[in-house]
């Protein structure tokens, strides 16, 4: 590697390389970044030529990064975080515009408690709004740009691109006293319609020919956990959301395998130059906090 000042890290060169990265697309990152695909070409270009070695690997498909490039990945991440984070706490030159997340109603009790105060706290300019839904509805509300960006699930209408920040690990949940697996049709929890475990579970239950009904059906995620717990139903629940009053359902109850699925961060196809910055600071720390691992510290797989 040849030799280079800390000046020649240019901190939006990192970003868009971060985000090419990311997204194993230039002209992905080119949307994201609200750029053409020759200037983020560009700014990639350059940052190689300043670290003096080759960064990505261009082929039919996108980009991947190189070893050196997946080194400088990591490194980036927390330069640009702790760039920002002083930035607004030290020269009072903060984030601000409107910024409208969009998150699973399963997952958004972990996500508030363990993403959200800290992007306060460092962006206390920024008008934050959390729209929490079915990840079907969040894709609606999304591809309108009524949300900045969302973290989605890739089911049942899976939206094109995004970039995958951990995979879900859904279980058949089941009351732990008593047997509903024998029921002659089997009695499940759901929530609405556009929920990706609703999709999950129907999609299994009918590739065997196993009858079913929805004896509770509920957007509220706690509600249908109640469901459960209470002996009325069995449900597809992330494995990390059952409780001491549930146990899993396998292969041992006739019960079919489920698929997995990706959650996945995705930006609305416009949005508002003045937003443009919070977006990016969020999204950069939703990737810092939840890739591979989940909203669960420790959770997930890669």
């Amino acid at each position: 590697m040849s030799e280079v000042s800390i000046a020649a890290l240019d901190l939006e060169l990192l970003r868009s390389f971060q985000v090419a990265a990311q997204l194993g697309s230039l002209a992905a990152a080119a949307q994201q970044r609200h750029r053409t695909v020759s200037a983020i070409s560009m700014q990639i270009k350059r940052l190689e030529e300043a670290l003096g070695s080759r960064l990505l690997e261009r082929g039919s498909r996108g980009v991947t990064p190189t070893a050196v490039g997946e080194a400088l990945l990591q490194e980036s991440r927390e330069l640009l975080r702790l760039h920002d984070g002083m930035l607004s706490r030290f020269t009072g030159r903060g984030l601000g515009g409107k910024l409208r997340l969009g998150l699973p109603e399963d997952y958004a009790r972990e996500l508030l408690g363990s993403v959200l105060p800290e992007f306060m706290a460092h962006h206390p300019d920024v008008l934050l709004e959390i729209v929490t839904a079915t990840s079907g509805e969040l894709a609606r509300q999304l591809s309108r740009s009524q949300l900045t960006l969302s973290v989605l699930l890739d089911r049942p209408n899976p939206l094109p691109g995004g970039e995958v920040l951990w995979r879900t690990s859904p279980v058949w949940a089941s009351p732990r006293v008593g047997d509903l697996s024998d029921r002659p049709r089997l009695p499940l929890a759901l929530h609405e319609v556009d929920c990706p475990y609703r999709a999950l579970a129907i999609e299994a239950l009918e590739a065997i020919g196993r009858p079913w009904h929805a004896v509770f059906t509920s957007t509220s995620i706690h509600a249908v956990e109640k469901a459960v717990e209470m002996g009325l139903a069995i449900s597809v629940l992330d494995r990390e959301r059952l409780t001491g009053s549930m146990r899993e359902l396998g292969p041992a109850e006739d019960m079919p395998p489920l698929k997995r699925c990706e959650a996945r961060l995705h930006f609305a196809p416009h949005i508002a130059t003045a937003s443009q910055p919070a977006a990016e600071a969020m999204a950069h720390l939703l990737r810092d906090r939840l890739t591979h691992r989940g909203p669960w510290r420790g959770a997930g797989t890669p």
